[in-house]
């Protein structure tokens, strides 16, 4: 059973399919930000049709597996601007979520998918259907946009390297700078890193370790090290690893930067973009392929794409913008600035069974 949100903010209902067995239940709400630019949302009327924000009606169905805070905000916003827009939201993990698309493909139930990465939309490509947001293209490079229109980056994610300084200065440590400092014998057993099986953004991050030492074959080397130095010390969640760092149960810890701002001003942690390559995969927002209220569904993700979103994505829950005309929040560092390794989503995607699969044999081995 799906719950309509309306046009009152307090009536926002996330669905939750996760593994807790499908109960739905309330998620926070919180306080639409302010009204868009009169130029901005004259333009996006104009691209529109010359619509007006309260002549849209309907509904949208959105799958998102953003966390609860943002997902909610970006929701409650696009509501404040369009009132008579009735939106329904699944949350759920991206897979579950891709998963689910694909299984109603026949009937899609489906308008939007608004997050996950966009390694894991290329794999579901077959389920998307082709769109432009003209308002925002000129707004994104291309780097973060599918060549094909199946999706688009919605806000890069860095990977990263947190630390908790409180541990590494007691034990006389150096703080990693790269990937490889952490196969050195110092950092053995000292290490949070969450089963690339179980996480979207570990797998990414495996994927980044391999095509920054030795690339796609080669890489494994590293990923053998990288193994037998974390001690047989794995989490089941991605989130617990700077969680986990912050607490003081690991020194170091592999998560993304989105997570590692988040503790802005505490002087225990701290977090560094490695040095011999990151990557800054999106999360990607997508057109449901036979979708029920396409109008709606794009509107949503001209939404989503517009400056006024993600501008409130940034300030209020440290996503960092994919538009090239806005400046990135407090505390990271520009995407110009960084090493980036040359992520391949389609391998990335269509490898991602086999990559897993060699990854846990690697477990068993040792």
């Amino acid at each position: 059973m799906k719950k309509v949100i309306g046009g009152s903010l307090a009536a926002l209902m996330i669905l939750s399919l996760a593994a807790c067995g499908g109960t739905s239940k309330p998620a926070e709400t919180t306080a639409p930000s302010a009204a868009a630019s009169a130029a901005e949302t004259q333009a996006q009327s104009e691209a529109a049709g010359e619509k007006k924000p309260e002549d849209y009606s309907g509904s949208v169905v959105v799958y998102s597996p953003h966390d609860a805070d943002p997902l909610n905000a970006g929701v409650n916003q696009f509501m404040e601007k369009y009132p008579n827009v009735k939106v329904e939201v699944v949350a759920a993990g991206t897979g579950e979520l891709t998963n689910r698309i694909a299984a109603e493909s026949a009937n899609p139930i489906a308008d939007v998918l608004w997050g996950g990465g966009a390694d894991s939309l290329a794999a579901f490509k077959e389920y998307f259907t082709p769109y432009v947001s003209e308002v925002n293209d000129s707004f994104i490079d291309a780097t973060y946009k599918d060549p094909d229109g199946l999706w688009i980056g919605e806000s890069p994610l860095p990977m990263v390297i947190f630390y908790n300084k409180e541990l590494i200065e007691k034990d006389g440590l150096t703080i990693p700078e790269t990937w490889e400092d952490l196969i050195s014998p110092e950092w053995k057993g000292k290490i949070a890193y969450c089963l690339p099986s179980k996480s979207g953004s570990a797998y990414t991050q495996l994927c980044t370790m391999m095509l920054a030492h030795g690339g796609k074959e080669d890489g494994w080397d590293f990923v053998q090290k990288l193994y037998e130095n974390l001690d047989g010390k794995i989490v089941d969640s991605s989130s617990k690893c700077h969680k986990m760092v912050a607490d003081g149960e690991f020194y170091v810890g592999i998560t993304i930067e989105k997570s590692a701002v988040k503790y802005a001003g505490d002087d225990k942690v701290g977090f560094v973009y490695p040095k011999d390559g990151t990557s800054a995969v999106p999360d990607g927002v997508a057109l449901i392929k036979g979708c029920p209220n396409e109008e709606n569904a794009k509107l949503f993700i001209d939404f989503v794409l517009s400056k006024e979103c993600q501008a409130e994505q940034s300030q209020s829950w440290g996503r960092r913008p994919v538009r090239n005309d806005m400046e990135v929040g407090e505390g990271m560092a520009k995407l110009s600035d960084l090493i980036l390794v040359d992520y391949d989503f389609d391998w990335a995607a269509n490898s991602k069974e086999e990559i897993i699969e060699k990854f846990n044999d690697i477990m068993v081995e040792n």
